[in-house]
């Protein structure tokens, strides 16, 4: 018998029923059954009238890309891959916020989608994870930097949603799990993508408004009080990390020294610090 909740149970989604006009985040929906880069196609729409805040939904992507020059891997249909592009006017330094308020709106999504099922926190920069470190979702974020100001940025996000950790490959399985995992359930992709549309809205309005997310992002941390090791572009650091930077950097509690690491890779985690 098939587990009721494998990949491809869900039949054709109306992705258009989580759009929502005058919003300010996917006040339109975009869906592409194959594509080659949902970040890539926001960012053409922004030469196209309404492009701005367009949502492009994609069920497969040929070279969906994360952070690190990563490859973004996801099987069709099983999945929530959106990039929403943004027009802004904002000073290049709050570049952070918007991939912290990203961030933070994955995460109410996913709480809501799965009557927070489980706890879910932010792996710094972006990556949200549950209570044990297992990757839910991830966010790449692009930005266009005229002088001093931020005029633009795509948003890209990937959702792991009904893609049974089961039915991952090997060297994924380890650290990722999904949505339908933690709910025990499958979860409605369109549903999901209007939670998550809207709850981004809200975050984007609010850096608009020049409200710093840097304390509820602080809230949020699964980092916190672990000792880690972040590859930079200066080597390799080890410490405890401690709070969120005002410029969005990690601090780090080395054996000597007090370092924030605005750049770099956490490679390796270990046991909260005091724990055993």
């Amino acid at each position: 018998m098939s587990d009721p909740r494998s990949q491809g149970s869900e039949s054709a989604p109306d992705w258009g029923a989580a759009a929502r006009p005058g919003r300010r985040v996917g006040g339109s929906v975009e869906f592409h059954a194959e594509i080659g880069s949902t970040n890539d196609r926001a960012r053409q729409a922004f030469e196209e009238p309404h492009g701005d805040g367009l949502a492009v939904v994609a069920d497969r992507q040929l070279a969906g890309r994360g952070r690190m020059g990563r490859t973004w891997l996801s099987p069709a249909g099983v999945n929530l891959l959106v990039s929403v592009g943004l027009r802004l006017d904002l000073p290049a330094d709050r570049a952070w916020w918007l991939s912290a308020a990203a961030a933070l709106a994955l995460r109410d999504a996913a709480l809501a989608a799965t009557g927070g099922a489980s706890p879910l926190a932010v792996r710094w920069p972006n990556d949200l994870v549950t209570a044990d470190g297992l990757k839910v979702a991830g966010l790449l974020i692009e930005t266009q930097i005229a002088g001093e100001r931020l005029t633009a940025a795509v948003l890209g996000m990937g959702l792991n949603v009904n893609w049974l950790r089961s039915s991952m490959p090997a060297d994924i399985a380890p650290t990722a799990t999904s949505m339908a995992d933690l709910a025990g359930t499958p979860i409605d992709r369109v549903a999901l993508l209007g939670e998550l549309l809207d709850a981004l809205d809200r975050e984007v309005l609010l850096v608009e408004a020049g409200t710093t997310p840097q304390a509820r992002f602080q809230a949020a941390s699964w980092l916190t009080g672990r000792s880690v090791e972040v590859e930079t572009p200066a080597g390799r650091l080890t410490g405890v990390a401690g709070a969120i930077a005002e410029n969005g950097g990690l601090v780090l509690d080395g054996p000597t020294i007090q370092t924030t690491v605005n750049v770099g890779e956490v490679i390796r985690v270990h046991a909260a610090a005091g724990s055993r």
